[in-house]
């Protein structure tokens, strides 16, 4: 890996910041330069340009200045950690890929965002 990986994250998720802080985990033993960014956290969305309702409908990974979000930002993130290479190459598969995208565009992200949605009314009601 030779280029900063970034990772843009909704930490008030409770799966999102378990997955995501097992990716740190695992990327911080090896000293990855991998930098993971809460979306909660106060000025760290106007660096990747994308507003706060758009962060926590995806995940988003930025890698070489390009902003990537979905199935694709998995698969970059990835590809970056060493024990997580499998999983990349097996997403990566035409068919699979597809079939990933599919299930992540339109069951799962938008179930995270409702529950997400949901938190911040009895929060802020």
């Amino acid at each position: 890996m030779t280029q900063k990986t970034e990772v843009l994250y909704n930490g008030e998720c409770p799966i999102c910041s378990r997955e995501v802080n097992h990716y740190a985990r695992l990327s911080e033993k090896q000293a990855l330069p991998i930098r993971y960014d809460d979306l909660t956290q106060s000025g760290k969305l106007a660096d990747w340009g994308v507003t706060a309702d758009q962060a926590a409908k995806r995940f988003h990974v930025r890698k070489d200045g390009e902003v990537i979000s979905g199935i694709p930002a998995f698969v970059v993130l990835w590809r970056d950690i060493p024990q997580t290479r499998w999983l990349a190459r097996i997403i990566g598969l035409p068919g699979v890929h597809w079939a990933a995208c599919k299930l992540y565009d339109y069951i799962l992200a938008p179930l995270l965002y409702a529950f997400h949605k949901r938190r911040q009314r009895r929060i802020n009601p």
